[in-house]
Formats: structure tokens, C-alpha cells, sequence
């Protein structure tokens, strides 16, 4: 008889949510494992959060710290102090937490796994091995330290593998199992197409692009938000273009006095916060894909969408080696030249990577209910 498993799978932000929607919902077909999902509420929209749940058909979480936003500094201590009560209470029932799993690079991530290696807590580390190389994100920073910590780890492409190893880990620890998101995006996929998002808003398939714009080297500095706005607006009257504006993004427009260039442009429909769905109904069947997040690379690569990625540099090179993404970084003039490769009908028809074929969390469940069972990427059956 195999023995329980206690598990605390903690979540923390948006991202976590889609890939650990799915690890709870694989983690059902082994009856030994017990997870408790633990929200340390580093990011918490009380408008967005019931539906958010619903729409990924998630459960609520059993424990929510309410730890808020704040700096790096303030909010990782209160994740670790808050969490750490949780691990030295125990699981609800009784007993003690066998194992932490963590997700993704925000700083609950990094915080929770810090607080249960101190207990002698074993932390599991899903999308473990990604690496930018650039150490002024703080995302990189956060993976780089769990991944330290971790002693199972949780990859969702090669160079993940390779990027382990040449830190040092021991290759017991290394399990190629594919990308949760992917779970998440290919089981609601189907849902999200059968929605009216589109009709709302006066959109065709293939006739219009998406943006997503938020990080710093892309928003925080005026000669590259201004030459990057003018790119957009110029596009817009070709192809309409559906751009949520990230709160961050907003107030450096309006700061840079930016504001009545990008509210004249009728070609660009700027959107509330979306939920997962009606944000998947439109990149899905958009003609191409601005952004600067990882996550959106993954995505339109699964869905085969043209992505220009706003960044000199990716954590996820296979999107760009076998998927759509192409890497512009801040160069207005080659984001223009590359939409006009798009619209042209001349860009890269890019591939889905293997495992990413809605099946990473039925892997990755099946080696946290048998330990030691699987350490390769052959397929594993509940």
C-alpha cells in the first residue's frame, strides 16, 4: 500500500492559477496524494478572483494569506513568515506536510520554497530551469533560488535540462514532463472559442492583433514607449489592435505625456482586465500577438499565432527555436518590419513543442505520488 502524501501546492498570482489548475485536477486520480492549496495573495483582484476560479474550474483555496502587493522585500518576508505557520500547523486533519509545491518565478514562489527548506520540508519546483541570463529581472532571481532549493524539478523543455545540470543537479532530481500551462490552455480552449468575446467587441478572426505591454525596458523610459506607440498607432489602421493596458503601462503613458496619441487612435481598442477565457478567445484567433510575457510566448506558440516578443532576451528559447516567437526587443523599426512580415504572409509558420500536449500535470502527478518511480519523459499513466 502506498502511503499518503500530504502536499502543500501554493499559488500566489494570476500565472499560478493556470498551471496549478491542472496539477490539482491530475492529482485526483492518485488517491494517496493530498494536496492543500495554500493562496499567499501576493496578487489579489477581489472583482477578478471568483470568476478567475470558475473560468479554470479550480477549487478554492483551502488557506489564503492575504499577504497584498508591496516591495520585493516586504512582501517575501510576510509570504515567509505566514507561510512558514502554516507548514508548523500541519495539514488540516493532522500530521505533517510531506512536501511544498511551488510554480512559475513570483516571489511567493521563491518564499514559500525558502520557508519550507527551513523546516526540512522538500519542495517540488514546476517550470524549474528556465533562465534568461539576465539577472536585472527579478523573475530571474526567483527561479535561480528554487530551483537551488528544490530537490524534485519540474521542466518543461530541453534547455531547461541543460541549464540544470550545468548548475549541478543531481540528475535524479531532473523530470522533462512538458508545460502545465499548456494543460490549462488546450482543455479550455474549446470553451473559450464558444464565447461572444469577438462580437463584444466588433472583432473578426484573423482580423485583428493583441498587445501586452508591462515590463520596464519596454514602459519605464519616454523615447522608447513614445517610438514604440508610434508603431503601434501606424499599424492600427491597418489591423485593429486589442490592447488590455497594464496599469503600470497606463500611468507611464499618462506621465509621458503620451495619453491623447494612443486614446486618438481609433484603431486600438483598449480593454479592462479580461478573465482567463475571454483573454484566451482573443489570442487564439488573433492575427498576431504583441507582448513582452513569458507566458502569451508559450501560448501563441502552443495555439501557432505569429508572436513578436518585446524582449532582448527569453527563459524560454523554444518558443523561438521550434514556436512563432520571434525576439524584437525595444527596436520600433524592427517590430515594424516584422509586422509587415506577418501581414505580408511571409513570417514563420513555427511547431508545438513535444509534451506540450496537455498532458505535463498527469506526468508530473504520478512521479509526486510514486517518488522515484519515473525519471523520464516517456509518457506516465494514472
Amino acid at each position: 500500500m502506498v502511503s499518503t502524501i500530504n502536499l502543500a501546492c501554493v499559488v500566489g498570482a494570476r500565472p499560478n492559477f493556470m498551471k496549478m489548475a491542472p496539477l490539482l485536477r491530475a492529482m485526483e486520480a492518485f488517491p494517496n496524494l493530498r494536496p492543500v492549496l495554500v493562496h499567499t495573495g501576493q496578487h489579489y483582484d477581489a472583482n477578478l478572483s471568483d470568476v478567475f476560479f470558475d473560468e479554470l474550474e479550480m477549487r478554492r483555496p483551502d488557506i489564503s494569506l492575504e499577504v497584498g502587493s508591496g516591495k520585493h522585500g516586504a512582501q517575501t518576508a510576510r509570504v515567509l513568515e505566514r507561510f512558514e505557520a502554516v507548514l508548523e500547523e500541519g495539514p488540516p486533519g493532522g500530521g505533517r506536510y510531506d512536501r511544498v509545491v511551488v510554480v512559475g518565478d513570483v516571489n511567493s514562489t521563491m518564499a514559500a520554497a525558502l520557508a519550507a527548506v527551513k523546516l526540512e520540508i522538500p519542495v517540488a519546483h514546476v517550470e524549474a530551469g528556465l533562465r534568461s541570463f539576465d539577472r536585472s529581472m527579478p523573475e530571474e532571481i526567483n527561479r535561480i533560488v528554487t530551483d537551488s532549493i528544490s530537490d524534485m524539478l519540474f521542466v518543461s523543455e530541453p534547455a531547461g535540462i541543460d541549464n540544470l545540470r550545468h548548475e549541478g543537479h543531481a540528475e535524479s532530481h531532473l523530470h522533462l514532463v512538458g508545460n502545465v500551462m499548456i494543460d490549462s490552455l488546450f482543455r479550455l480552449l474549446p470553451k473559450a472559442r464558444q464565447r461572444d468575446t469577438l462580437s463584444r467587441f466588433g472583432l473578426e478572426p484573423l482580423g485583428y492583433g493583441v498587445v501586452t505591454l508591462h515590463r520596464p525596458a519596454n514602459v519605464d523610459q519616454p523615447d522608447v514607449l513614445s517610438r514604440l506607440l508610434d508603431v503601434l498607432v501606424e499599424t492600427s489602421r491597418s489591423l485593429p489592435l486589442v490592447f488590455p493596458v497594464h496599469p503600470r503601462t497606463s500611468a507611464r503613458i499618462r506621465d509621458f505625456g503620451l495619453m491623447e496619441r494612443f486614446q486618438s487612435a481609433p484603431g486600438i481598442v483598449q480593454l479592462p482586465p479580461l478573465g482567463y477565457l475571454d483573454f484566451l478567445a482573443m489570442t487564439s484567433q488573433a492575427r498576431l500577438i504583441v507582448t513582452d510575457s513569458g507566458g502569451l510566448q508559450e501560448e501563441s506558440t502552443a495555439l501557432k499565432v505569429p508572436c513578436l516578443t518585446m524582449r532582448p532576451n527569453t527563459e524560454r528559447p523554444i518558443t523561438v527555436d521550434e514556436g512563432t516567437s520571434v525576439l524584437v526587443g525595444t527596436d520600433s523599426d524592427q517590430l515594424r518590419q516584422k509586422i509587415g512580415t506577418i501581414l505580408g504572409g511571409t513570417f514563420k509558420r513555427g511547431n508545438c513543442p513535444a509534451l506540450w500536449d496537455g498532458r505535463a500535470s498527469e506526468r508530473i502527478a504520478a512521479i509526486l505520488a510514486l517518488p522515484g518511480r519515473r525519471n523520464s519523459i516517456e509518457e506516465i499513466r494514472p
